[in-house]
Parts: C-alpha cells; sequence; structure tokens
C-alpha cells in the first residue's frame, strides 16, 4: 500500500526537476534544447519526460502556468507598509515574471497562436490578482485614478521587453512608478 504515495512523490520530484532545467534552459541561451537534452540534464529518462509532457508545447504550457500562479500568488502574500508599497512591490514581480516568460512565450508561440486561451485565460487570472491591490493602492491616494490595471501592466511588459541589465532598467521602473504617484494638486 506504501508503495502508490512514493511513486507519486518520485514522480512529482521527476516533474519538477524537468520543469526546473527546461526553465533554466529557456531563461537562457539554451531556449533551442531538444527534449533530450532536457531529459539527460534532468536525469530522467525519455519515457518519464514524455509521460510528465507529452509534447514541447505540453511543457512550454507548464512552463508558462508556473510562473503566471507565482505572480498570481505574490499578489496575496506580498507585505508592505502601505498599500502602494505592496502594489509597488507585485509590479516589480510582475516585471520579473514578464522578462523571465519572453523566452518561453516566444517559444510557445510557435506551436500555438496569440489567440491560444493559455494566453487570454492567465492574462485574467493576473488582472484578477492585481486589480484588489491597485484599488487598495488608489483608495489610499498612493495610485492616480486615473490608470486602469491593464494599462499599468502594459506599461510594464513593454519596459520587460527593452534590452538591458538591471542598472539600464532601473531608471525606466522607477519613472514608470513616480508616475503613478497622484499629481501633487489632486
Amino acid at each position: 500500500m506504501s508503495v502508490a504515495p512514493t511513486r507519486r512523490a518520485d514522480a512529482r520530484r521527476n516533474r519538477e526537476k524537468i520543469l526546473a532545467v527546461a526553465r533554466e534552459a529557456f531563461a537562457g541561451s539554451d531556449h533551442d534544447i531538444s527534449m533530450a537534452e532536457i531529459s539527460r540534464r534532468a536525469g530522467v529518462g525519455m519515457a518519464t519526460l514524455y509521460r510528465n509532457f507529452a509534447s514541447r508545447r505540453e511543457l512550454l504550457e507548464a512552463l508558462y502556468q508556473d510562473e503566471v500562479d507565482a505572480v498570481c500568488a505574490a499578489a496575496g502574500t506580498i507585505e508592505a507598509e502601505t498599500p502602494g508599497a505592496v502594489f509597488t512591490a507585485w509590479l516589480h514581480r510582475f516585471l520579473v515574471f514578464t522578462a523571465g516568460k519572453r523566452p518561453i512565450a516566444a517559444e510557445l508561440l510557435t506551436h500555438i497562436d496569440g489567440d491560444n486561451p493559455v494566453f487570454g485565460r492567465n492574462r485574467a487570472r493576473v488582472l484578477a490578482a492585481g486589480s484588489g491591490l491597485l484599488a487598495a493602492a488608489q483608495e489610499a491616494g498612493e495610485v492616480r485614478r486615473d490608470l486602469a490595471l491593464e494599462q499599468i501592466l502594459d506599461m510594464i511588459v513593454a519596459i520587460g521587453g527593452i534590452d538591458g541589465d538591471a542598472a539600464y532598467l532601473d531608471p525606466i521602473v522607477q519613472a514608470l512608478l513616480d508616475g503613478l504617484r497622484p499629481p501633487a494638486d489632486a
């Protein structure tokens, strides 16, 4: 009877190893890595890889889904002194997500089209996760009221698409965050 839970634990560990290897490969310069190489680096057989992810598309969707899950979860776990600080911290997390998902999303788009529900459904989840944070920050007078979350996230996505290291991007992000504050005469 205790054999089944052990197998399930092993299966979970194998799945996590595969995802970790693939995440690292796609985030780096190995975005064209083969499924065989992912299997080798994860230390699992091809059968185990394909049992978990029947295709490259399924692997990419799982990576993308994990990142969306992390961004959504962060909306409920970030602690800061003010609602505006919570929202700002979440936006920083979203920027990390945006920069990290670029290679995964680009590769995923080679397997599906941009209208695929995986993108729309997950965008809706991110918007739902962040909407309460924005509303609280706006209610506290820390974020201007004339911007919708979609607009703010679109700005973050645009910044995430800029090539550059943290030293280059940080002032750009700060300019965006400064622009979110209500005008002094409001």
